[in-house]
């Protein structure tokens, strides 16, 4: 007796289709899953068979055969457990081996009482199967829970189920089960909790956190304790543009293999902010594990990835952000997979001048030795912080500006500004699907980044008397053709570049 089933497996961050194979045959009772399961699927067969059996089904007492094709690629998790359970009760009649049950697709975790719990990756799956032919127009059962996420992809017939007995009564045709269509509100406008105007103060680092939300420019912070690097930050989403459905759904889609959703918060509307601590590891940040899941850098896709004390984090996680910073994408390679996971996030960081952070502080004396500060600072190579392409030093507050009532500028009225910038990038860059003046390459400035003569003297003098590499160089250009969008110049003045080049603290020490 031979059923076959269809489910779905999450490969990265796409939804591969899986044939699930059941074969009952004569001889002792063994229950054998083939296919390279990983632990949690091989621990399927007990938790399908008490299901069954709680669900008021008979279990076979014969050798059973599981294959989960295609055969050669790693399967991991407890989605299968759905599919396994109803190929069985198709493979011993209880349930018909009919057109409904081949035009179905089944994904879910299985307890022991047959309910059906959530699963990572649901959004995944529904948008990948939504773009293959075959399966397209396949009714997709998964738990109730993940329905309304499932369902935010409108081409799929997305049908949420509570328990095993459900699913048989619906291939019984006792049972109809309707097709859950969310209606997110993609239109509502979702504000930061955080906004500018708290901040006293700092208008440099204001402003050129602006250039770098309107061109998705890296930004490094550097100062003392307590000048405000971390509050300046945290603020960065409040002025990044409101993203629209597709920036949406991708975010949404990366958290929710991550398993990082909300059962009440199926859909993502805000840019994320990740800002993790300096002790997470390579593969936390990176991404990995035997089959690779999305660290910290694919978390904060389309939105700040944050690392407060730059130099407290691990060399190697350093350095490791290099392909991201440079690629907006990361390749995970293991034994069992390669998997490349979208990386597209603005860095920021924060750090102090020395280890106490009063080196240059004209009111408190430094106690670190010149061997220590330059220690301290050594910890961040040259490759990295060429990387970075804003580079600003955030000074003590002094106590006027601190009690200042004057009129200081909302995220709002900052944001409109940034969105006016991001709306002429957009335009200008939308044939090279390049979005953001960050995107571009070098072969692109001429055509994209046109100079004035006296911009094109100036950034020779800077190139030579602060000793740029080629990337640095790079970069000023980059950040000066977003300075002058928000200018709403066509033309790259020479003030443009004087504002980038400022914007090379680091380089210029």
């Amino acid at each position: 007796m031979l059923a076959k089933v269809y489910s779905c497996a999450i490969h990265g961050i796409q939804g591969i289709p899986l044939e699930v194979e059941v074969d009952i045959t004569d001889g002792l009772p063994a229950f054998e899953i083939i296919g390279l399961p990983d632990t949690a699927v091989r621990e399927a067969k007990d938790r399908v068979r008490s299901a069954i059996r709680n669900s008021g089904f008979s279990f076979p007492y014969s050798r059973i055969t599981v294959n989960l094709a295609p055969a050669d690629l790693k399967k991991e998790g407890s989605g299968f457990d759905l599919a396994i359970a109803v190929g069985l009760l198709a493979a011993t009649g209880q349930i018909p081996r009919s057109e409904k049950l081949l035009s179905s697709l089944f994904v879910g975790e299985l307890s022991l009482d047959g309910n059906l719990r959530r699963i990572n990756g649901a959004l995944a799956m529904a948008l990948s199967l939504s773009e293959i032919n075959d399966y397209c127009n396949k009714a997709f059962l998964l738990p109730l829970a993940n329905s309304a996420e499932a369902s935010l992809v409108d081409a799929l017939e997305v049908k949420g189920i509570s328990t095993l007995t459900e699913v048989a009564e619906y291939l019984l045709g006792k049972r109809d089960i309707a097709a859950e269509k969310a209606v997110p509100d993609f239109r509502s406008e979702k504000m930061a909790d955080l906004d500018f105007n708290e901040v006293k103060g700092q208008q440099n680092a204001k402003r050129a956190l602006e250039v770098a939300a309107a061109g998705a420019h890296n930004i490094l912070f550097y100062g003392p304790p307590g000048s405000g690097k971390t509050m300046l930050a945290k603020r960065i989403p409040s002025i990044l543009p409101t993203p629209n459905i597709d920036e949406i759904l991708e975010i949404t889609r990366i958290h929710s293999v991550a398993g990082q959703l909300k059962p009440d918060q199926p859909l993502l509307q805000v840019r994320p902010f990740r800002s993790p601590h300096h002790s997470a590891s390579a593969a936390g940040i990176i991404g990995g594990g035997k089959l690779p899941r999305p660290g910290e850098v694919s978390l904060a896709h389309l939105g700040v990835l944050f690392f407060d004390e730059l130099p407290e984090y691990n060399r190697e996680v350093l350095e490791a952000l290099r392909q991201p910073l440079e690629d907006h994408q990361v390749t995970i390679t293991r034994a069992a997979a390669t998997v490349t996971f979208p990386a597209d996030f603005i860095f920021v960081g924060s750090m102090n001048p020395c280890p106490c952070g009063n080196y240059g502080d004209p009111k408190v004396e430094c106690r670190c030795s010149p061997t220590q500060v330059h220690r301290y600072r050594s910890r961040l190579s040259g490759p990295l912080i060429d990387r970075i392409d804003i580079q600003v030093e955030v000074p003590a507050i002094k106590y006027e500006q601190l009690h200042d009532n004057g009129n200081v500028e909302s995220s709002l009225e900052i944001r409109k500004r940034v969105e006016l910038a991001r709306g002429i990038q957009h335009n200008r860059l939308k044939m090279n699907k390049v979005y953001t003046n960050a995107g571009l390459k070098s072969k692109d400035f001429d055509k994209y980044c046109p100079l004035s003569g006296a911009a094109r003297l100036l950034l020779r003098k800077s190139f030579q008397s602060f000793n740029l590499s080629m990337r640095a160089h790079d970069r000023i250009i980059k950040v000066a053709r977003t300075i002058a969008d928000l200018d709403k110049s066509d033309l790259i003045e020479a003030e443009h570049i004087a504002e980038a080049v400022q914007y090379r603290s680091l380089d210029r020490q």
